[in-house]
């Protein structure tokens, strides 16, 4: 009888687990400048400075909102055009069929509508939402994430990731170090 070889689980990362906002802060802006690229943090709240300490890049969503409302304005506008002077022209008290005026509605809220979509939907795009399952799930103590613990995550992707070196450079920033299986 054979019996098969049982693998021992893969690392995701070393996750550091610290008590307040800053010492989350100073460390991700040391692990930046100690050259590690591929990391998350978590936090119960919006921490301000966070994404610059992370090295990330400003988010692209702005303009793909301005250009959602751009494309609904035309399309509103459009729309409306083509309604009263192609598919249904009426003559309404002398009126000509194209009064702009009349449009200005229309267009808001499809400028509006369209912007909202896209803003809902290119933010779940760019987060890679919906994720049901991620490896920071498998560490017990990350269910306090969204209590009052704040999380640090280094990616095993990451070219500068050695599991002893990862590990002590964030046990010196008076954090609990642990290992995140994948």
């Amino acid at each position: 009888m054979s019996h098969a070889a049982v693998e021992a689980p893969k690392t995701f990362g070393m996750m550091a687990e610290f008590d307040d906002h800053q010492q989350l802060i100073k460390a991700a802006a040391a692990a930046h400048a100690a050259g590690y690229r591929k990391m998350d943090a978590y936090s119960p709240y919006p921490v301000h400075g966070l994404s610059e300490a992370l090295g990330q890049k400003p988010t692209k969503i702005s303009s793909l909102v301005l250009l959602g409302g751009f494309i609904g304005c035309i399309g509103g506008f459009g729309l409306m055009c083509w309604i009263t002077m192609v598919a249904y022209p009426m003559n309404v008290a002398g009126k000509p069929n194209y009064s702009w005026p009349a449009f200005i509605p229309i267009t808001f809220e499809t400028t509006v509508l369209c912007a909202a979509l896209t803003a809902v939907f290119g933010m779940l795009a760019l987060n890679g939402l919906p994720q049901p399952y991620h490896p920071v799930f498998n560490v017990d103590r990350f269910k306090r994430a969204s209590q009052d613990r704040f999380f640090l995550c280094i990616e095993a992707v990451d070219p500068k990731f050695d599991p002893g070196a990862t590990r002590a450079f964030l046990a010196q920033h008076s954090a609990e170090v642990m290992e995140v299986d994948a």
